[in-house]
């Protein structure tokens, strides 16, 4: 006797996952049109009998999430998975977490997992840096296509249609440089940790357009990157060496202007006397260096809670005619004991 065809079989056989297969033998809107037709084709073609029961608990949700984080010893991504854990506890949602260090191939392999082997609800995710340089989004896109929302924090790129939470890495930056420049600097140096990532580009765009308001010339000697943070100190002397009059840096990460600061101060310069400095992040090191560091804030808590509610909101809602959404979260410059007191205010 020919056996039965069960819902696993079809999801094996065409590579998705059983919940996919259940919303497409029940034309549900969520699954794209082109993969239904191929489910509903191979159901067909195979005779294909749906257990009315098992369908019907297919398609309930598992209220499961899946977070796809790159580097959870950061301390940016760690205190957002804070928020999206506390807002999924509230909501009664389970979470799956998984760490892709950064792998363009481990994340396309942990999505896959998660997508048909736990039968998750929706991701919540940043993108790897090896996703953003080698520009492979399709991963996320056939994720959708099979009805599974997405949505993306910090890390995000405008070719996929999904819900997105960012800060104005711009903006921020452009608020930094305008504080060292209130503050009396007017030699000022940027060092970029992510030259080759929107966030990295975003943010020298900020730097580039503070020195224009303010009719400061961009001297292309005072712009450096370095990807590898082994080689930040190494760098940052050669800045030093190269240009005397430094006075203010923007850094764009915490350890390059921890690293920035102990390189200054090893040349006998006091900060932020004789040069102040600013990074991004406000994490446990701009907090406990000396002197403590004035930072850009990302409200990496507030991002996580957002995304994390925007996900269920989207899962729980189950609107055929939901558009996506991008939040942008405010950044906020903490000052501490990097940077000098403003000494003059200018209309921007």
């Amino acid at each position: 006797m020919k056996k039965k065809i069960t819902l696993k079989d079809i999801a094996n056989e065409l590579g998705v996952s059983i919940s996919t297969v259940s919303k497409a033998l029940n034309d549900s809107f969520e699954i794209s049109i082109e993969t239904k037709k191929r489910i509903q084709d191979y159901a067909k073609l195979h005779n294909f009998k749906p257990n009315t029961l098992a369908v019907s608990l297919q398609t309930q949700r598992s209220k499961t999430l899946g977070i796809i984080i790159p580097n959870m010893l950061n301390h940016f991504f760690a205190m957002a998975f804070s928020g999206i854990e506390k807002v999924a506890n509230k909501r009664g949602y389970k979470i799956i977490t998984c760490i892709t260090n950064d792998s363009y191939q481990k994340e396309l392999e942990t999505m896959d997992l998660l997508a048909n082997g736990s039968d998750i609800d929706g991701f919540i995710l940043s993108i790897s840096k090896e996703t953003e340089l080698k520009r492979e989004f399709q991963h996320f896109k056939t994720h959708i296509d099979d009805g599974i929302p997405i949505v993306m924090f910090d890390r995000a790129t405008d070719e996929v249609t999904c819900d997105k939470v960012i800060v104005n890495d711009e903006e921020g930056a452009y608020q930094a440089v305008n504080h060292l420049i209130d503050s009396d600097c007017s030699h000022i140096a940027f060092i970029s940790t992510m030259p080759n990532f929107a966030i990295g580009k975003l943010r020298k765009q900020g730097y580039l357009r503070a020195l224009k308001d303010a009719g400061i010339e961009v001297d292309e000697k005072m712009i450096i990157a370095e990807e590898n943070p082994k080689k930040f100190e190494e760098a940052i002397i050669k800045l030093f060496e190269n240009n005397e009059k430094i006075d203010g840096m923007l850094t764009t990460n915490e350890l390059s202007a921890i690293t920035a600061m102990k390189v200054a101060q090893d040349r006998g310069l006091k900060v932020p006397n004789d040069v102040s400095v600013i990074g991004f992040s406000n994490g446990i090191l701009s907090r406990h260096s000396n002197p403590k560091l004035t930072t850009v804030s990302q409200h990496a808590e507030i991002m996580g809670d957002t995304a994390a509610n925007m996900l269920i909101d989207a899962i729980e809602k189950n609107n055929p005619t939901y558009s996506s959404v991008t939040k942008v979260i405010k950044t906020t410059l903490v000052e501490r004991e990097s940077t000098k007191q403003i000494v003059k205010y200018r209309k921007l």
